[in-house]
């Protein structure tokens, strides 16, 4: 029986965030191979957290650039370690390395950090996102972590690409793994367009992309609204801030409606979900969830990126504001447009999404590594040689501060 350690940056929030969802497919998987799963993480508990007992789960609290970890992992003795996203690599890594070096390491990347800020950058500066953004220091980083891991998971396709392609990384190194989607979430009747009211956006407001996209509706929403006079928007997302609920206006049907306590309701009832997204990376959560509820989506390039291959958007994909608008409005009115839209997004999740198929592949990945682990490190030069001590400036610097914690 595998004992996994999963080292969480965050408590797992599956109603929060769609990191939080993609973080608990995983541990839910890893159960399902009767693995034994400890989930550990530095970060205080949260009031969306979910109760990891409950699926046979057990946790713990660790603390950064402390020794503690050292003799709490010698007396673990995992086979497996995961990581949630690279800075907590950055942070315990080394210690696995050292006292545990005979356990895979895998990196689960939720989306590429580097990517993200890059473009987030860019967008400050209201310029294209250049070669010189996506070379940041935080991409050396984010790199450096990947090539010290066995093996990384890669949430979307455009992801894979640019990892192999730019940055030179070994596709055996990374692993191709979005969304996994149960067969029991899909539905088998999908409620009808007559029985649909308004539109909707979902999001953690803490997340920059998705705080970024409320105010871009800002603009958007009165020249929707315009033509649709009797259309509202409803805004859902966990911790909403003040500077949220202070755009709230009935009078206009911009509503703020903050926390949902079921997302795929909220979703199902919309007829049009508006994911007007600047900046960003990854999968986004919120236009997987209206493929499930088989709600059409009006998004732009970043937001439909790496999710649909070469098959057909389950709405539209729209770049410019004069043509989200027009998008918009056309599949809020168009039952045609909006019902082909809908059978898109069944066809889109079970080519590209079903756990039943994305699974097993994971499973067959992990334990073929784990299985010729030193063999594959060995191919793996450069990872090799980045945990050699001229290198490890993260283990230095932890350990500096541990010491200068105990005076």
């Amino acid at each position: 029986m595998k004992q996994v350690l999963v080292i969480g940056y965050v408590w797992p929030e599956p109603n929060s965030s769609a990191a939080g969802y993609h973080m608990m497919s995983l541990l839910r998987l890893f159960k399902t191979q009767g693995w034994q799963v400890e989930f550990a993480t530095p970060a205080q508990p949260t009031e969306h957290m979910v109760d990891l007992a409950d699926f046979g789960i057990t946790s713990q609290s660790i603390t950064l650039n402390c020794d503690s970890f050292n003799d709490y992992i010698s007396q673990l003795k995992p086979d497996l370690v995961m990581f949630d996203r690279f800075m907590m690599e950055e942070q315990f890594g080394w210690r696995v390395d050292k006292y545990c070096p005979t356990a895979m390491k895998l990196l689960d990347t939720e989306d590429l950090q580097s990517l993200r800020d890059a473009r987030l950058q860019a967008h400050k500066q209201n310029r294209p996102c250049t070669t010189a953004d996506l070379q940041s220091d935080l991409a050396k980083r984010e790199i450096a972590a990947i090539l010290r891991c066995d093996l990384s998971l890669i949430i979307s396709s455009y992801e894979i690409a640019l990892l192999t392609d730019s940055f030179m990384i070994s596709p055996h190194l990374l692993h191709h793994l979005p969304f996994m989607v149960e067969n029991t979430q899909l539905k088998s009747e999908l409620k009808p367009f007559a029985e649909r009211q308004h539109f909707m956006t979902i999001g953690n407001f803490r997340h920059a992309p998705n705080w970024d996209a409320v105010l871009y509706l800002q603009q958007i929403w009165p020249l929707i609204r315009k033509q649709l006079p009797d259309a509202q928007l409803h805004i859902y997302g966990s911790y909403p801030p003040p500077k949220a609920t202070a755009l709230h206006n009935p009078k206009t049907g911009f509503l703020i409606k903050g926390w949902a306590d079921d997302a795929f309701t909220v979703i199902e009832n919309a007829k049009v979900c508006l994911a007007p997204l600047r900046f960003g990376a990854g999968i986004k959560g919120k236009l997987l969830d209206a493929m499930i509820t088989g709600t059409p989506s009006v998004t732009t390039s970043i937001g439909a990126e790496g999710m649909h291959e070469q098959a057909p958007w389950p709405g539209n994909v729209a770049d410019e504001l004069a043509e989200f608008v027009q998008s918009a409005v056309a599949l809020y009115v168009d039952e045609a447009q909006w019902l082909t839209a809908q059978q898109n997004s069944q066809k889109l999740l079970k080519q590209c999404y079903q756990a039943d198929k994305l699974a097993p592949i994971l499973i067959d990945k992990i334990n073929s590594v784990s299985k010729n682990l030193l063999q594959h490190r060995q191919s793996n030069f450069l990872g090799e040689m980045l945990k050699h001590h001229t290198l490890a400036s993260t283990k230095y610097m932890s350990q500096w501060i541990a010491e200068k914690n105990k005076k």
